[in-house]
C-alpha cells in the first residue's frame, strides 16, 4: 500500500543547479562575472611573472619553434584548437609578449593562427546536425564560411605584414599614443591590483625555499589554469545573463539582412559574452533550421571576429610592457582590416560563401569528409607544419 506521506504530499527536491540559479540573481551573477574577470587578469599576470623568472635562455629554448612565421601561424591554430578558445590563446600570447618570451614580430602570425583555430568550434557545432542531410548541409556551410573568411584574411594580410609590417606598425603607433614608447614598463592602473596576489605567491615560494627552476613553472601552471578556468566560468555566466536576449535580437535583426547592423550586433554580442563561440553556437543552429540564410549569418560572424579581440585588450591591462598592448591591438586591427578589404567588394565577399556551399555539398554526400576536413585543417596540417618548420 502506498504511504500517503511519501506520495501525495511529496515535494520534488530541487536540483543543485536549480538552487544555485535561484540564488544567483542577475545582479549577483554580474558581480560574479566582474570577480572572474579580476581572477582572469591575475592569471595573465602570473603567466608573465613565471616566464620572466625562467630566464631568457629557457624562454629561447621553449619558443624557438615559433621563429618561423608559418610555424607561428600553425602554433596559433593548434593552441586555439586545443583550448577551444581564441580568447584564451590570445590572452596567453599577450602574456608571452609581455614577459619578453615572444617578440612582437613572432607573435603576429600566432595571433592570425588563433583567428583560424577558433573557427573549429563552428564546425563541431555543425557536426551535431549530421543525421539530417538538409540541416547538416546548411549548418556546415554556415560554419565553414567563417573558416574560409579567416583563411582568406590570413592569405591576404600575412604576406603584407611580412613584407611591410603594416599591421604591427599601425598597432605600435596606436599603442604609443595610448601608453608611450619609452620601452619602460607601462604602469597600468589595473596592474597593481592584479599583481598583488602574484607577488604574495612569489614571496611564499621564496619563503619555503623554492628555486627559480621550480617557482617559474609553478607560476606559469597557475596562470594557465586560472586563465582557462576563469574564461570558462565567465562564458558560462555571461551566457546565463544574456543568451535568451541575444537569440531574440539575432532573429529580429538578421531577418532584415542589414550587413553593417548585423556586423555591429555580432561584435556587441561577442564582447558581452566574452566568446565568439557563443555567437556561433546560436548562429549555426539557426542557419541549420532555415531561420537564417547563409548571407544573413555571414556579417554576424565577421562582427564576432572583432568582438572577440576585447579579451586580448583586457589581458594587456594586466601586462607591464607596452608591447603587450601592441599585440592585442594587432589582433583588433587584423580583423577590422580584413573586413574592410574583403566585405565591400561583392566578388571577394562571396568567395567564402561559395567555398562553404561547395564544401557543405560534398560533405553532405560523404559525411566522413567533414570529419577529415576538421582533423586535417585544424590538427594534422598544423602539427606537420610545426614539426617541419620549427
Amino acid at each position: 500500500m502506498t504511504d500517503p506521506l511519501t506520495s501525495s504530499h511529496e515535494i520534488p527536491t530541487p536540483t543543485l543547479e536549480a538552487r544555485r540559479d535561484s540564488w544567483l540573481t542577475p545582479r549577483r551573477r554580474a558581480a560574479l562575472v566582474v570577480t572572474l574577470i579580476y581572477i582572469f587578469l591575475v592569471g595573465v599576470s602570473s603567466l608573465e611573472t613565471g616566464i620572466k623568472i625562467l630566464g631568457a635562455d629557457t624562454q629561447e629554448r621553449l619558443f624557438s619553434s615559433v621563429s618561423n612565421p608559418l610555424a607561428g601561424l600553425f602554433v596559433g591554430i593548434l593552441a586555439t584548437v586545443l583550448v577551444q578558445s581564441s580568447s584564451a590563446s590570445t590572452s596567453i600570447i599577450v602574456g608571452l609578449v609581455a614577459s619578453g618570451a615572444v617578440s612582437l614580430d613572432a607573435a603576429v602570425p600566432m595571433i592570425m593562427g588563433a583567428n583560424i583555430g577558433t573557427t573549429v568550434t563552428n564546425t563541431l557545432v555543425a557536426l551535431g546536425h549530421v543525421r539530417q542531410t538538409g540541416e547538416f548541409t546548411r549548418a556546415f556551410a554556415a560554419a565553414t564560411m567563417h573558416d574560409f573568411f579567416n583563411l582568406l584574411a590570413v592569405a591576404i594580410l600575412l604576406p603584407v605584414e611580412l613584407l611591410t609590417g603594416a599591421l604591427s606598425n599601425a598597432a605600435t603607433w596606436v599603442s604609443d599614443l595610448l601608453v608611450g614608447s619609452s620601452g619602460a614598463e607601462w604602469e597600468s592602473p589595473v596592474k597593481a591590483l592584479v599583481s598583488w596576489p602574484v607577488d604574495r605567491l612569489r614571496d611564499l615560494g621564496d619563503a619555503i625555499g623554492l628555486g627559480t627552476t621550480a617557482l617559474g613553472p609553478l607560476l606559469i601552471t597557475f596562470g594557465l589554469a586560472i586563465i582557462l578556468t576563469s574564461l570558462t566560468f565567465i562564458t558560462k555566466n555571461m551566457r546565463r545573463l544574456v543568451a535568451h536576449r541575444v537569440e531574440r535580437s539575432l532573429n529580429a535583426m538578421l531577418g532584415r539582412g542589414g550587413g553593417l547592423v548585423a556586423m555591429t550586433l555580432g561584435m556587441i554580442v561577442t564582447m558581452s559574452v566574452q566568446s565568439s563561440s557563443i555567437t556561433t553556437a546560436i548562429l549555426v543552429p539557426l542557419a541549420a533550421s532555415g531561420v537564417l540564410s547563409l548571407r544573413n549569418a555571414y556579417p554576424v560572424t565577421l562582427g564576432a571576429n572583432v568582438g572577440t579581440t576585447i579579451t586580448a585588450l583586457l589581458a594587456a591591462l594586466a601586462a607591464s610592457r607596452p608591447e603587450a598592448l601592441t599585440i592585442a591591438l594587432v589582433h583588433t586591427i587584423f580583423n577590422a582590416t580584413a573586413i574592410a578589404l574583403i566585405y565591400p567588394i561583392r566578388v571577394v565577399r562571396e568567395l567564402p560563401i561559395h567555398a562553404a556551399e561547395f564544401l557543405a555539398g560534398v560533405a553532405a554526400s560523404k559525411r566522413t569528409l567533414a570529419i577529415g576536413y576538421v582533423l586535417g585543417v585544424f590538427i594534422v596540417i598544423p602539427v606537420v607544419g610545426i614539426v617541419l618548420l620549427r
